[in-house]
Formats: C-alpha cells, structure tokens, sequence
C-alpha cells in the first residue's frame, strides 16, 4: 500500500472518530447543526448565481444565508405566535363539545367523557405555551447558531465534497455524485417544494373555512398548513376532525361539505398547482417510502426525523438503484 493511499485511509478514520465524538459531545444542538448542512445543500444554487454575478463569496454568502433566516422567520413566527396566542380560543372550541358521547358497539353503550378528554387537552395546550414562552433565550441562541453554521457552510462550500473525494478511491466517485444528486433533489422537495405548498395552503384553508362558517379560521389554517409537511395524511387529518366536531354538534350538512372540500381543495390543490411547476427530475420519492421515512424518523430522532427520515429512505433507494445498475452492467 502507497503511503498516499494510506495517509488517506488514516485521516479517513480520524474524520470518521473526530465525527462520532462531535456528535456525542454537541447532541444538544446537533438538531441545529443538522438543518443547517440539510440547508446550506438547498442554497449552494443560490449563492453560487449570486458568485457568478460579481459578488464576493463573503457578500454572496451572507446574502443566502439571511434568505434562509428570512424564510425561517416568516415561516415559523407567524405560526408559533398564533398558537401561542390563540391558545383560548383552541380551548373555546373544544369547549363547545358535549360533556359526555354515548358509542353504541355491538349492542352496548359506551360513554365517553368528552370533558376530561377536553380538561386534559387544555392543560396539555397551556403547558406548551408556557414551556415555548419560558425556552424563548435557548430558541433565539439555537437561531444565532443555525445562522453562523449556515453561513460558515456557504462560505466554503466545496470543502466538505474536497474531503469526501479526497478520502473515496476514485473508482467509487460516481456512487459520490450519485448520492450528491438525490440527497440534493431530495432535500429541495422537503424544503422548497413542502414550504411552497403550505404557504399556498394557508389563503385556500381561509377561503373555505369561513366559506363553510367556522369561527376561528385564521387558526384552522395556521393548522392545515402545518399538516401539508406530514405525507398522505396531510391536511385531510384537519377535515375529518373538524367534521367529527361538526357531527358531534349537530351540524351534519357542513361535516358532509368539509370533509370533501378540505382535502380537495385544502389539501389535494395546493400540491396539484405547485408540485408540477417545483418537482426537479432529481427529487423523486414515492409517497410511500417517503410516509415511511416521516414517520419513523419523526418516532425515532424527534423533529429532527421530519427531514432525516426521508432522506435516509431516499439515500436509500439510490444506493438500491446503483447496486441494480452495476449488476445489470456486469450481467
């Protein structure tokens, strides 16, 4: 073995080892560290159009860098503050339901106590705004943080890939490139292509919510979009709760008329519009699979398994992809 080939193999371990212990030691903010990798990937574009306009790496980076604190800031105050302040009026409505349902299974009746179940679900409400309120310092540093990675990232962009290459035996360069592009067209679906359609959901939930007469509608769509990031399930969960509600209080003709206009026009629309328009040939991953990486990266890591998951499963699928193409060369 050549002594470049093993000076590379040395410091490959060392990465791996240096890697293993920063994520032990930082497992407090290795969330942020996360987004903000899984971020910088969506903005390379952007700050490299921004280069080739004239602008120096510094300024170029600092641009991208406070697009995405922007978007974050529009994307996610609004909607903390709603919950936060209209945390009443989630309460009032609850409060609207009936104190006890009677449930006839197989002959018996069941009574459930909607009260407790409503008394409980209050408290669970008020602790979180509370809980949101009082960790308000540790949400503004975890920003500053989010935002100084982010930055560092876009300001030496190809020094992560120089590593990776330097480190891979150049007959493995391609399975690099491979990668480089699903997780790069993966992550552009999760972020712009999920925010693009939840913002558009937002004005369409207004629309029919107050068309169909509910109270507090600013709310109601603050929640449906919020949902278009959760897969298949999406905005339709908000349609059959809000006409369970509507059954429950005696209003069966609007339960009839959102359960079918809130996931056609709520939640199936917006994605009808948006998705053809966004979706690169890149960011390809079945609903299923995509379901399933949500799901289980949400169950196992917490909020950072809202985009780990899929991704995971999509890295997945193209390692699956690349061992089928090298068998069929080889055959």
């Amino acid at each position: 073995m050549s002594s470049l080939r093993r000076r590379r193999y040395v410091l490959a371990g060392l990465l791996a080892v240096v890697g293993v212990l920063a994520v032990a030691i930082l497992w407090e903010v290795v969330g942020v560290v996360f987004f903000a990798i899984t971020v910088a990937y969506v903005l390379y574009p952007l700050r490299q159009r921004l280069a080739a306009r004239g602008l120096g790496p510094r300024i170029a980076s600092a641009l991208a860098t406070t697009v995405a604190f922007l978007a974050v800031v529009l994307l996610l105050a609004p909607i903390a503050w709603t919950l936060f302040e209209r945390r009443n009026a989630i309460v009032e409505l609850l409060g609207d339901l009936p104190a006890e349902l009677p449930v006839e299974v197989f002959g018996f009746v069941v009574v459930i106590d909607v009260a407790g179940l409503v008394d409980t679900t209050a408290t669970v409400l008020r602790g979180l705004a509370i809980s949101l309120a009082a960790d308000a310092i540790f949400v503004v540093l975890q920003l500053a943080m989010f935002v100084l990675v982010l930055y560092g990232l876009l300001l030496r962009p190809n020094a992560v890939g120089a590593a990776a290459f330097e480190i891979t035996p150049t007959a493995y360069h391609d399975v690099l490139r491979a990668l480089h592009r699903r997780i790069g067209g993966t992550l552009y679906a999760l972020y712009i292509i999920q925010a693009a359609t939840a913002v558009l959901t937002f004005p369409i939930a207004i629309a029919v919510f107050w068309v169909l007469g509910y109270q507090d509608v600013f709310v109601l769509a603050v929640v449906a979009a919020i949902l278009q990031f959760i897969p298949i399930v999406g905005p339709g969960m908000l349609a059959v709760g809000l006409a369970a509600f509507d059954l429950l209080i005696g209003m069966p003709e609007r339960a009839i008329a959102v359960i079918i206009l809130g996931p056609l026009l709520v939640g199936l629309l917006p994605d009808l519009v948006l998705r053809p328009r966004l979706a690169t040939s890149h960011a390809r991953l079945p609903a299923s699979l995509y379901f399933v990486g949500f799901v289980g990266g949400v169950l196992t890591v917490g909020v950072i398994g809202i985009i780990a998951g899929p991704l995971v499963v999509a890295v997945l699928v193209e390692v699956v992809d690349l061992l089928s193409d090298r068998r069929a060369v080889e055959g």
